[in-house]
């Protein structure tokens, strides 16, 4: 997804960041033979394998009758590893919640994240089996005309992306990744998803065009188990003749989030809304996009967060930022080394 078009919301503190691409591996096919029966989240501890928790008979659990797992759900996207597969495990929770319209169905499959960030995986799915989009449709071209996704009951800033991906497998089903990062903490809250009409981009028109007419809407708890740590806390480096502290440092197996304060008041501009001002793009490299979040593997592997969204907030002669994002793939915190924010490095333990 591209950053809003509107520039001033920008300002005001939401950011989107760029497409993540994947690809769907074949789902499980040995879920549906499964007997049903109750399954139960365990607390703190690495769940049964997925296989014996796969099928969960549930009103409202979407177009196949059944609840999928964590892992069955975000396992072919963030990543199916054993050590990825015991961190969606342990954090992951299955969703089920689900609406329908016009014969099609959306579902929120599960849900993952820390403090302040979380990963949602839906499934769009018509429910004759008939091809739910046009052959040969591109899953990078879709959008949602309206509404889509979810938003939380939290008061506080936002950001976040999304994407599609197809299953090769079946052509009536494709699902939907959104991934959120707030500036307040969202574990334990609600969230309303909603969706409307699924549109296609046309290159030889120049405009989206509707492919699927409808209207989802549903709620579901936002509930998984924090495994975050927060590293840092009153550090300080000079950058663009300010002093910018390091508030905190959030790392989690999903997502990075760094809390910093700058020791001036950025100025915007009033520009009418929907126009970027250029005072105001070079406001932003200086207090937001000039900082260098660095994340390094233990295999010294260096991943560049520096466009991570986020938010700027002028306060009483300082500015209060955050920047962060949903990781592309799951890293274990084992398997992370490091991170540097504007220089200053952290060793993550």
């Amino acid at each position: 997804m591209n950053r809003q078009s509107d520039y001033q919301q920008a300002l005001d503190g939401l950011r989107y960041t760029p497409e993540q691409k994947a690809q769907l591996a074949a789902r499980a096919a040995e879920a549906a033979q499964q007997p049903a029966r109750r399954a139960r989240r365990p607390f703190g501890k690495i769940a049964v394998l997925a296989a014996c928790l796969a099928v969960v008979l549930a009103v409202g659990a979407g177009a196949t009758g059944v609840l999928k797992t964590a892992v069955e759900s975000f396992g072919a996207i963030f990543g199916s590893g054993a050590a990825q597969t015991e961190v969606i495990d342990k954090i992951g929770h299955p969703i089920g919640a689900s609406d329908t319209d016009n014969g099609v169905t959306i579902t929120a499959d599960a849900i993952m994240g820390d403090a302040y960030n979380a990963a949602i995986i839906y499934t769009i799915h018509r429910d004759d089996g008939t091809p739910l989009l046009p052959e040969d449709t591109d899953a990078r071209s879709l959008l949602m005309g309206g509404f889509g996704g979810a938003t939380l009951s939290v008061r506080g800033g936002s950001h976040g992306s999304s994407r599609f991906v197809t299953d090769e497998t079946d052509p009536s089903t494709i699902q939907l990744v959104q991934t959120i990062t707030a500036d307040v903490p969202i574990s334990r809250c609600t969230a309303m998803a909603e969706f409307e009409d699924l549109q296609g981009w046309d290159e030889t028109a120049g405009e989206p065009v509707t492919l699927v007419e409808g209207q989802w809407k549903f709620r579901f708890d936002v509930d998984y188990e924090d495994s975050s740590v927060t590293l840092g806390g009153g550090e300080t480096f000079e950058q663009n003749d300010m002093t910018f502290t390091v508030d905190a440092v959030t790392v989690s197996p999903v997502a990075v989030k760094v809390d910093y304060t700058v020791d001036s008041e950025v100025q915007w501009s009033n520009a009418p809304s929907g126009r970027e001002d250029p005072e105001d793009s070079r406001q932003m490299g200086r207090y937001f996009e000039s900082v260098e979040i660095l994340l390094t593997k233990t295999d010294g592997t260096v991943i560049d967060m520096s466009n991570a969204g986020g938010s700027i907030k002028p306060e009483h002669g300082v500015t209060v930022c955050d920047k962060g994002e949903v990781f592309e793939e799951i890293i274990p915190l084992e398997e992370l080394a490091s991170i540097s924010v504007g220089g200053i490095a952290y060793q993550i333990e």
